[in-house]
């Protein structure tokens, strides 16, 4: 009997463990397996807000870093890291990446740093912006997309 028990116990255990397996890979009712996990917030390749880097329209700056920012870039997207960059012609906000990246990265940018930054200059609420590739302080470099503009973040696999 204690052995029958045990083994209807590990079957119901298994076909309920397949099942919400079998739910997260396929989206539940929502069909988007991604919602919840690293990478999500429209932040992935191909969402809205990663079609406006443009690799014909790339330019680097020179400046100093005046503040270091959370943002959410449009709406609906999850938080993200930019910078408020103090050149020669003004101050440019740079977009980095979404926080859960940005915020796990060995290489730590600071009020006061002076940076190069690459990257393709887009119009955000009305203002330019550069939408970070590169971001150079001193001879470190943090990269943050490739010359596509597909961020480095689309294949990170890191830990929580």
């Amino acid at each position: 009997m204690k052995v029958k028990l045990l083994e209807i116990s590990v079957v119901a255990l298994v076909i309920v463990s397949a099942s919400l397996v079998s739910a997260a890979m396929h989206g539940g009712e929502h069909g988007r397996p991604w919602e919840g996990w690293m990478g999500s917030g429209e932040w992935g390749r191909g969402s809205k807000y990663q079609r406006m880097y443009d690799p014909a329209h790339v330019e680097t700056i020179h400046g100093t870093i005046t503040a270091i920012e959370r943002i959410v870039p449009m709406e609906g997207m999850s938080g993200g890291i930019h910078l408020l960059v103090k050149t020669d012609g003004g101050t440019l906000p740079v977009h980095l990446g979404p926080v859960w990246y940005i915020e796990r990265l060995d290489i730590k940018l600071a009020k006061g740093d002076k940076v190069e930054v690459r990257g393709s200059r887009v119009t955000m609420a009305g203002k330019p912006t550069i939408v970070a590739s590169e971001v150079k302080r001193g001879d470190t470099v943090l990269m943050l997309r490739d010359e596509n503009g597909v961020p480095v973040w689309s294949g990170w696999r890191g830990s929580k």
